[in-house]
């Protein structure tokens, strides 16, 4: 069951309180950090309603199964879920995932797709370099250098009551002894808790209940047990070679629709600059497209070829004497 639709802001909500947020700037004191006061005055003048969006039939998204070919069993349940929100008033609901696979299979590509299918806003926390406990949660306004969470920062700044935020490997995610860089992800997780999600920098509430949590890890044994246990984990494969192929032909049709120099280009990519696509990782892909449209230009031609196309791999492992 499908519907050629494009899903629809259905309304707006109330992220946070107006009313607490002057209260809390005609407290602040002279000495209080300046950082803070601007903050408190740009949510002033934004105002504390987003949008949020539902839909109102099933969006078509044959072509994320065509594009995406190892991550069925996660596409159709988003689906699933979609299905429950239609004819209803629910906004977009999702449960909180975590996709598991080995590194270059596509994870974030997915992320990325997903967030252009809801119509909402994405929000990127890369874990693998970051340390500090409050890069979701923020740091106390008394901290010298500190600053608003990746949390408060996708709400605030955003247009969406219910965005993607996406926290790349997970897994990979450090405590420096002191923080915890996961702490903030508990609270998160469970929408009881997150109808009230305190950033330390900003110490006033948001409901960040709606947020759509999708997490990407390599290693799920590097993953605390409580929190495993509040997301739905899905093992990512690598493509096989039909789906590889596919997954490089979205690809390319991506990056050409997205600038104007792609025109001078065809819309398919050749057999044969296919099938070498096809032995690249996905994560490998993007680079070598990208790179294979400048080689082509540069050296006169108009079609991308099996030569333009480059194996940034071989090329690191010559690296080194």
């Amino acid at each position: 069951m499908s519907a050629s639709v494009t899903i629809p802001i259905a309304g707006f909500k109330d992220v946070y309180d107006v009313g607490d947020v002057e209260k809390a700037l005609q407290e602040l004191p002279p000495t209080a950090n300046e950082a803070l006061r601007s903050i408190y005055e740009k949510m002033l003048r934004l105002g504390g309603q987003r949008f949020t969006v539902k839909p109102s039939a099933l969006p078509e998204m044959d072509a994320l199964f065509d594009q995406l070919p190892n991550f069925t069993p996660v596409l159709e349940d988003i689906r699933k879920h979609l299905a429950l929100c239609v004819d209803s008033n629910d906004s977009i609901e999702l449960p909180p995932m975590l996709l598991l696979g080995e590194p270059g299979v596509g994870k974030t590509h997915f992320a990325r797709k997903i967030a252009q299918l809801l119509g909402t806003g994405f929000g990127f926390v890369p874990m693998s370099s970051l340390t500090a406990g409050w890069v979701l949660s923020g740091a106390s306004s008394q901290w010298k250098n500190a600053k608003p969470g990746k949390v408060f920062d996708t709400f605030v700044n955003g247009d969406y009551a219910n965005p993607v935020i996406v926290v790349d490997e997970i897994d990979k995610a450090s405590a420096d002894g002191q923080y915890d860089p996961l702490g903030a992800l508990y609270e998160l997780l469970e929408s009881e808790t997150a109808t009230r999600f305190v950033d330390e920098f900003v110490e006033l509430p948001i409901d960040a209940s709606g947020a759509v949590w999708l997490a990407t890890a390599n290693d799920v044994v590097r993953i605390p047990e409580p929190l495993l246990n509040r997301l739905a984990v899905y093992e990512i494969d690598a493509p096989d070679a039909d789906g590889a192929a596919r997954i490089a032909a979205s690809i390319y049709s991506e990056i050409r629709n997205a600038h104007d120099w792609g025109r001078q280009f065809p819309e398919t990519l050749s057999q044969p600059a296919l099938d070498k696509l096809s032995s690249l990782p996905p994560r490998e892909m993007r680079r070598a497209i990208h790179s294979a449209f400048g080689n082509a230009k540069f050296a006169g031609r108009r079609e991308v070829g099996p030569d333009d196309i480059q194996d940034a791999r071989a090329r690191k492992q010559r690296i080194g004497f």
